[in-house]
């Protein structure tokens, strides 16, 4: 399977190629589609049709399902199958509320350690999104990009527990990012992150704290607002269910 984030992983019939059990392979694909908004929230996901289009057996199939599900990406309707967990305006809020905690804490730990080497990873990020931002065929790259700029962060604050509480929460920012991206954003989002890249730089830790509060809160607006026009209503799994057949 492909490892890029930027443009989706390439159309194919079946996965196994890759040093990863079938059920990681699985996982990757199906988390993908979900991130980049191929599968909507209320997507129903069979089992036995994504078995057979992957070339796998349903037992892998299942085993990434409920790991999706345990990070947030599914839910399962009783006797009625998974579908793509909604992400309207009262997931997002309540993911702001964390975030916005988090991420001020990495960065005001980012400027007290950063190092060379994490501060080059940094600069390489903000060059990408520089060169994507305002062109709308590269608006999923910028997506991936500025949501890997915030996950270097988080690596370079150092802190392995708060590493371990951000990782099931990056998926959910890729997924964020991929629906409530927009060209128009690009340069304003780039501006930001130049600023708090300075902050870091510079080991201005309250200043690297205060600038992520502000930008977090920042994109939770604009992300609410386009939420909210988007989906203004919550999607019900159970209610998507009655319209299809029963079972995976």
């Amino acid at each position: 399977m492909s490892g890029s984030r930027t443009t989706g992983p390439p159309a194919r019939d079946t996965i196994g190629g890759a040093h990863r059990s079938l059920r990681d392979q699985v996982y990757l694909e199906v988390r993908e589609r979900i991130i980049d908004g191929r599968w909507p929230s209320g997507h129903r996901i069979v089992e036995r049709e994504l078995a057979e289009e992957l070339g796998v057996s349903r037992i892998p199939v299942r085993e990434a399902l409920q790991r999706l599900e345990t990070e947030g990406f599914v839910t399962a309707a009783a006797r009625r199958g998974a579908f793509v967990a909604p992400l309207g305006p009262a997931e997002a809020a309540d993911f702001f509320d964390i975030r916005e905690r988090l991420e001020a804490l990495a960065a005001a730990l980012a400027a007290d350690r950063a190092d060379a080497a994490g501060l080059r990873v940094l600069e390489r990020l903000l060059e990408r999104a520089r060169r994507a931002a305002g062109t709308a065929r590269r608006t999923r790259e910028l997506a991936s990009v500025h949501a890997d700029f915030h996950q270097q962060i988080v690596v370079m604050a150092g802190n392995p527990l708060l590493l371990d509480l951000m990782a099931p929460l990056d998926g959910r920012l890729r997924r964020l990012f991929s629906l409530t991206t927009e060209p128009a954003d690009g340069v304003a989002m780039c501006g930001e992150h130049e600023r708090l890249y300075a902050a870091i730089r510079d080991g201005d830790a309250r200043e690297a704290e205060r600038i992520a509060r502000a930008h977090v809160a920042g994109t939770r607006e604009a992300a609410m607002r386009l939420l909210t026009a988007v989906d203004p209503e919550p999607v019900n799994p159970e209610r998507v269910a009655g319209a299809g057949p029963p079972g995976p």
